[in-house]
């Protein structure tokens, strides 16, 4: 009977049980209490280590609370091809939906930014918005634009720029992987890329490069909300109407970043670094420059590893520089200044490889013309200084003349240069004769008769 009492229960509290559980399962919000955020993250200005951290971070932070969506605010010109890679092989596996949206209005998404728009699982534009010119583009000098795609003649020359060809190919094929993934225009994606052309944010629309065109980022997730999507390779419905949104700014570590891997800061810390050292060199024991020379050395070199750089480039800068350096300690009546101006010149131009992420011109030449007045002009004269008949120590002493105020024997006193001092001579001398000085032993004059 007891036994018979306690199933009755059993069965009862669990039926209680199971109908709260289930009444509460009903009264929360899908997702859980941080399902209702959306995140924005602001992919501004030209696209490098830092700004591939950073994104890539957030898209992590995303995922850990449990965001409906990310928001990738796009204005931007490009920048590395390695940079851009981490940042959208983040957003593929990112199981928080990426939407891409080129924004505001006056914004773009070029280069590297339409590769990244591709990659997102909804694309959107603000009017006034373009994006394109994916173009790959090459180290030195002037790119030409890759040849359209035909079928060549039997008797065609190979053709002439293979690396080109092999880059552009590779860029096609990643492009329209992309667009085939999100079932976009991959056709206009090619042609973006061997032909350089761009797209406003209207006829982007029309091509069916983007899926919508909204004037905020409230009216995006509006009208975004319900749209089927592909996420981490999986569809997905996106449930983000009414989203609270929060911004996710970089952090202390990014901003760092971002200012180290400055191609114009690195050049000018680069210099400055080189500046210092040298002038600890030719003046040792003042320290201060040294000191901050070295670490002005370090930080652009650390800036320098994050970026991909031309080493003969950088190989042509230093020896422009040393050129200008030689001229202070081998007179060459300009010539080593003038060539070394011209070396480091064009070191500096080819130094850094994407177009994109080079210091300007101005910066350029301004800095090569410091690099001329402080090491041509400014080290000449420290090395004339140097040149200069001594002053003052022991070493004015030997050869001066005096006349002997006192003689006794083989020592006595002379006059020298205003100064009475002690005085010792292998030849009798007298009160009143020339002496010249050519020795001192601690306080004592070697002189000789004058």
């Amino acid at each position: 009977m007891l036994q018979m009492l306690w199933r009755a229960w059993v069965a009862a509290g669990g039926r209680w049980a199971g109908a709260l559980l289930l009444g509460v399962l009903l009264a929360a919000p899908a997702g859980g209490a941080a399902a209702g955020e959306a995140v924005e993250v602001a992919l501004d200005g030209p696209i490098g280590p830092a700004t591939a951290e950073y994104v890539v971070r957030a898209l992590h932070e995303a995922a850990a609370n449990h965001a409906v969506a990310v928001v990738l605010r796009i204005d931007t010109p490009g920048g590395l091809d390695s940079a851009m890679r981490t940042i959208i092989r983040g957003m593929l596996a990112s199981p928080v939906p990426v939407l891409a949206y080129v924004a505001p209005g006056g914004a773009r998404a070029a280069s590297a930014g339409t590769y990244i728009l591709y990659a997102s699982a909804l694309a959107a534009m603000a009017p006034g918005t373009n994006l394109g010119a994916a173009t790959p583009v090459s180290l030195f000098g002037e790119t030409p634009l890759p040849e359209p795609r035909k079928q060549p003649a039997a008797d065609a020359p190979p053709a002439r720029n293979a690396e080109l060809t092999k880059i552009t190919n590779d860029a096609v094929a990643y492009i329209r992987g992309l667009a085939t993934l999100h079932g976009r225009n991959a056709d206009w994606a090619e042609q973006a890329v061997r032909e350089g052309v761009s797209l406003s944010w209207d006829a982007a629309l029309r091509e069916h490069v983007v899926e919508l065109q909204a004037g905020s980022v409230a009216a995006l997730l509006a009208a975004a909300d319900g749209r089927s999507v592909v996420v981490a390779g999986q569809p997905m419905r996106l449930a983000i109407a009414g989203a609270t949104l929060r911004q996710v700014v970089p952090d202390r570590r990014d901003r760092l970043l971002g200012v180290l891997t400055n191609p114009s800061l690195i050049y000018l810390l680069l210099l400055a670094g080189l500046a210092g050292v040298a002038f600890e060199l030719m003046h040792p024991g003042i320290f201060a420059p040294g000191v901050l020379g070295t670490i002005c050395l370090l930080l652009g070199g650390y800036g320098l590893n994050l970026l991909p750089i031309d080493y003969a480039g950088a190989a042509l800068a230093a020896f422009g520089l040393g050129l200008i350096v030689a001229e202070a300690f081998v007179p060459a009546f300009g010539a080593f200044v003038l060539g070394g101006a011209a070396a480091f010149l064009i070191g500096s131009l080819m130094m850094f490889r994407d177009p994109s992420l080079q210091p300007s011109r101005p910066t350029v030449v301004a800095a090569t013309l410091g690099a001329v007045l402080v090491f041509g002009v400014v080290l000449g004269a420290l090395l004339r200084s140097r040149r200069r008949p001594v002053v003052t120590g022991e070493a004015t002493l030997l050869g001066a003349e005096g006349r002997v105020a006192a003689w006794s024997g083989e020592a006595g006193q002379v006059q020298v240069r205003g100064e009475r001092w002690h005085a010792r001579a292998a030849w009798p001398l007298a009160p009143g004769d020339a002496v010249r000085v050519i020795g001192r032993d601690g306080l004592w004059l070697l002189v000789e008769p004058h």
